[in-house]
């Protein structure tokens, strides 16, 4: 059994699910790494197009279920202050200034 992370949904406040850990922390670092941290940001499609390169193969086998996970992480890390929406179409992400949780 793989270690397991607990994370939160901004769009369903107070909802916890538990995921893979070693995907969910290698999926964490891509995406903070190519997210920029103001305005205008990057479409969701954009950053998961900057991120896949980075992504361990043992992990994501040819990018496999990279954007479910993107997803799952920037939900998260939204639900923790550490990205941020913008008000846009379609809709741009970007890193807060806000660091660590």
């Amino acid at each position: 059994m793989s270690d397991k992370i607990e994370v939160e949904n901004v769009n369903v406040p107070g909802h916890v699910t538990r995921v893979d850990a070693a995907k969910y922390r290698a999926m964490k670092t891509a995406l903070l790494a190519v997210l920029p941290a103001g305005e205008p940001g990057m479409t969701v499609k954009e950053a998961l197009s900057a991120l896949k390169p980075d992504l361990p193969d043992d992990l994501f086998p040819e990018g496999k279920t990279s954007g479910w996970w993107q997803k799952c992480v920037q939900l998260d890390l939204e639900a923790k202050g550490l990205v941020a929406r913008l008000p846009t179409k379609p809709l741009r992400i970007m890193r807060t200034t806000r660091t660590g949780f």
